[in-house]
């Protein structure tokens, strides 16, 4: 399936908002509702470090990883392998949810021995429906864009792997769904895959998911419940207003506050995309098995253009993309095209792309470095969240800056992109009037021209004035 713009940047969102959902939450884990500030500060029982994220995205990863490669997540092989990744993970995490640790405790590591272990649980217990089959959800729904189907017997399949308990499949089918729905046409509908489920199951799901929409994330006490959880997460989305403000709603509710918040980033990321993840949290969102939030969205990105990221993204072709100037208002920022990445200045330590780059582009020795999406193009569907996307850039070669580090600022050309970046930096923090700031800024470039819904972006007051 060939998606548009759009739909990549929904589509890169669901893992990323689903781990951020996760780590913003871990240092709320287990405490009260409450009011107030919340914060990506690690820590808790766990002692988690700021950014990290907890079993909801490391149980997620293997799914994401075996879906990037290709393969069918209803084949018991691939099940097999996911089964035995989790066994792998495990042995050394932190912390594991008291069901999935009874059920992948002392088991071989195939799916069958995974489903007798679920069953021999719920049995035990009289009850399995916990939350831990729903948090890692999310990357099934990529897999599946072009399969609804097919995707409703893959969630229900890799959630019945660790939890027999029917709400918990019926819930991953819900929201596998509804995730794909919401990459695909950009509208969140919960309710678009109770059609999936038999008909009292739809009846009942129908009510539940009704009865989210008149309270509030605090309101579900038991959110370590499968039922509560989707209710608590649903509840966030339909009162939030915007990414950001859904993932803080979500924590705020308590008790289980980072699962919930996972969940609920997972469809927010598909309905406000990963183009509305603050920098800030892009820059330390990271976790099991060694990865970070730019990894996440390059296996997403594999996943639905059906190809490995490229180790170095040949842009040749182009034209001149050489060009490599210091920031005629900060020398401690570099401007420049692609090409500069090879070209590097021996004291800059941080690179923020503005365009798509290679795996291994950036050279090795760079640790900080971010990749921020935004599209050369006038069409507002092409950048559904301009206005925040040019802010979070700007402020983030600001606080870059703030933390000792010399910038590289670069996209394809430094034509359109470097910029207009470069000179709302200079207007949000440097206090050069904006007026002032692009002419001198584009003087600097051989090839500036931005373009004209950036330039119409740049005439905001409420942008260019922090």
């Amino acid at each position: 399936m060939t998606l548009t713009s759009a739909q990549s940047d929904r589509a890169a969102g669901v893992m990323i908002g689903l781990a951020s959902g996760d780590a913003l939450g871990a240092g709320y884990e287990f405490g009260p509702p409450f009011e107030g500030e919340v914060l990506m500060k690690g820590g808790n029982s766990f002692n988690w470090a700021p950014g990290e994220w907890t079993d909801d995205t490391s149980m997620a990863v293997p799914i994401l990883r075996a879906a990037a490669s290709g393969r069918d997540l209803r084949d018991e092989t691939v099940l097999d392998e996911i089964v035995a990744a989790w066994i792998d993970w495990a042995t050394t995490a932190p912390d594991v949810g008291v069901q999935t640790s009874g059920v992948l405790r002392g088991i071989g590591p195939t799916a069958s021995a995974a489903r007798a272990s679920a069953k021999r649980v719920h049995d035990e217990r009289g009850r399995s429906g916990g939350n831990g089959s729903l948090m890692r959800t999310a990357p099934v729904a990529l897999a599946y864009l072009n399969d609804p189907t097919g995707l409703a017997e893959a969630a229900r399949a890799i959630s019945d792997l660790t939890h027999f308990d029917e709400d918990a499949g019926d819930a991953c089918v819900l929201w596998c769904l509804a995730i794909r729905h919401t990459v695909l046409t950009g509208e969140l509908d919960v309710r678009v895959g109770l059609s999936a489920l038999e008909p009292d199951r739809a009846a009942l799901w129908a009510a539940r998911i009704a009865d989210a929409e008149t309270k509030q994330p605090r309101d579900f006490a038991k959110n370590g419940w499968v039922v509560e959880a989707l209710q608590a997460a649903w509840s966030a989305i339909v009162n939030g207003e915007g990414l950001v403000d859904t993932l803080e709603r979500a924590v705020r509710g308590g008790r289980d506050a980072d699962t919930v918040a996972a969940i609920a980033g997972g469809l927010a990321g598909a309905r406000w995309g990963q183009s509305a993840i603050p920098a800030a949290w892009q820059r330390i969102v990271h976790g099991w098995p060694g990865l970070r939030a730019i990894d996440l969205v390059r296996l997403s990105s594999e996943i639905v253009g059906g190809k490995p990221t490229p180790d170095r993204i040949d842009y040749a072709g182009y034209g001149d993309i050489s060009t490599l100037v210091q920031h005629p208002h900060d020398p401690g920022v570099w401007l420049g095209a692609v090409g500069a990445v090879d070209n590097l200045p021996p004291e800059v330590d941080a690179v923020v792309s503005l365009c798509r780059i290679g795996s291994k582009q950036v050279p090795a020795r760079i640790h900080e470095r971010l990749e921020i999406r935004l599209i050369d193009r006038v069409e507002p569907d092409e950048n559904p969240n301009l206005n925040f996307v040019l802010a979070d850039a700007a402020d983030a070669v600001a606080t870059l800056r703030a933390e000792g580090h010399t910038v590289l600022l670069h996209c394809v050309q430094a034509q359109s992109r470097t910029p207009t970046v470069a000179a709302l930096y200079a207007a949000r923090h440097l206090d050069i009037p904006i007026e002032r700031a692009l002419p001198e800024v584009s003087a600097a470039l051989p090839h500036a021209r931005p373009n004209r819904a950036f330039r119409n972006a740049l005439s905001d007051p409420t942008l260019t004035n922090k």
